[in-house]
C-alpha cells in the first residue's frame, strides 16, 4: 500500500518527534548526573567539616596544620599535621616518579608497537595487576623491598618513604598504563601516516605527534594514578615504618595521613577530641587532594585550548 504524501511527512514528523523527545531525557539525565555528582561532592566536604569541628574549635586548624609533631596520647596533647602532610607527599612523589615515565613509557609500547596476541596478553597482564588487593603489594613489599632496600642502602630499616612509594608507584602503573593506552589508541591512524609521509622516523612521528595528540588523556592518567597513590592507605600502613616526624630524605620512616586515619580511628573514643581530629586529618586530606584535581582540570583545559588553535 504506498503512503500519500502528507502520511510519509507525519510519519517522518512523528520519528523526528520522538527522536528529540530522547535526546532531551538523555541530556536531562547526564545533567542530572553531573549534578548529582556535585551534590555528593558537597555532601563529603560538609560531613567531614561537621565532624571535624570540634577539634577545630578547640585546638584551631592553623595550629594542627603548623604543628611538627604528632602526640595525640600525650600530655599535653599535640596534634600536629605536618609531619602526616610532609611523609604523604614525600611518599607520593617517589610514587610519582615511579609511575610516570613507566607507565607512559609502557603506554606507549603497547599502543604503537605491539600487536595481535601479545598485545592482549599485555593488557591482561595490567588489568590483572589493577585487580590485585592493596595488602597483598603490602605483603609483597615486607617481603621482598624492605630487606632489599635496607641491605642496598645500609639502613638500620627498610620501613622508609622509599619503600611506600616505590610499592605505590607500582600499585598506580594500571591506571596510567590503561587510561595512556586508551588514549593513544584514539589517536586518528591519519596523523601518523601524515608523519611518515612528511619524512618523520616512527620515533619521531611517536613523540612528535602521536604523544602530544593524546596528552590530555595521559596528564588524566597521571593524575588518577597520583590520586591512587596520596589515598592509599594499607600499603604504606606496612612498609613506611609509621614513624610521626618530619623526614629530611625519603630514607627515613615517615608516617602517612590516610595511615594514621587506618591506625587510629579503631581505639579513640567516639565523639571525642582524638576522634575529631582524625576527621581533621580527613578534611586536609580532602582539600590536597581537591586542589590538586583542579589544578589538573585547569592544566587540560589549557592544553585543549591550546590544540583548538
Amino acid at each position: 500500500m504506498t503512503m500519500t504524501p502528507s502520511e510519509r511527512a507525519g510519519r517522518l514528523l512523528g520519528r523526528t518527534t520522538r527522536r528529540r523527545a530522547a535526546e532531551a531525557v538523555v541530556r536531562t539525565l547526564i545533567y542530572a548526573a553531573g549534578l548529582l555528582s556535585i551534590v555528593i561532592l558537597l555532601a563529603i566536604a560538609v560531613f567531614l567539616f561537621v565532624e571535624a569541628r570540634k577539634s577545630i574549635a578547640e585546638v584551631g586548624l592553623g595550629t594542627m596544620l603548623t604543628s611538627t609533631q604528632w602526640f595525640p596520647t600525650g600530655t599535653p596533647k599535640i596534634f600536629g599535621f605536618l609531619p602526616l602532610i610532609i611523609g604523604s607527599l614525600m611518599v607520593t612523589g617517589v610514587a610519582l616518579v615511579v609511575f610516570v615515565p613507566i607507565g607512559i613509557g609502557a603506554a606507549v609500547f603497547i599502543s604503537e608497537f605491539s600487536a595481535g596476541w601479545f598485545k592482549e596478553v599485555m593488557k591482561s597482564v595490567i588489568e590483572f595487576m589493577a585487580a590485585v588487593p592493596s595488602v597483598v603489594y603490602g605483603f609483597l613489599g615486607v617481603a621482598i623491598l624492605i630487606p632489599w632496600v635496607k641491605a642496598t642502602f645500609g639502613l638500620t630499616s627498610g620501613m622508609t618513604a622509599l619503600t611506600g612509594g616505590l610499592v605505590l608507584g607500582i600499585m598506580s602503573l594500571p591506571t596510567v598504563i590503561s587510561i595512556s593506552e586508551d588514549a593513544l589508541h584514539a589517536v586518528p591512524d591519519a596523523l601518523r601516516q601524515g608523519s611518515l609521509a612528511l619524512g618523520n622516523t616512527r620515533w619521531q612521528t611517536i613523540y612528535k605527534v602521536v604523544v602530544p595528540s593524546a596528552s590530555s588523556g595521559i596528564f588524566a592518567g597521571v593524575m588518577l594514578g597520583l590520586g591512587r597513590a596520596i589515598g592509599e592507605t594499607m600499603a604504606v600502613l606496612m612498609l613506611t615504618g609509621n614513624a610521626a616526624v618530619i623526614p629530611t630524605n625519603v630514607f627515613e620512616s615517615v608516617r602517612t595521613m590516610t595511615g594514621t586515619i587506618a591506625a587510629e580511628m579503631g581505639e579513640v573514643v567516639f565523639g571525642g577530641l582524638h576522634y575529631s581530629v582524625l576527621f581533621s586529618v580527613g578534611l586536609v586530606l580532602f582539600g590536597i587532594t581537591f586542589v590538586i584535581n583542579l589544578a589538573a582540570d585547569l592544566v587540560l583545559e589549557r592544553q585543549r585550548k591550546r590544540w583548538r588553535r
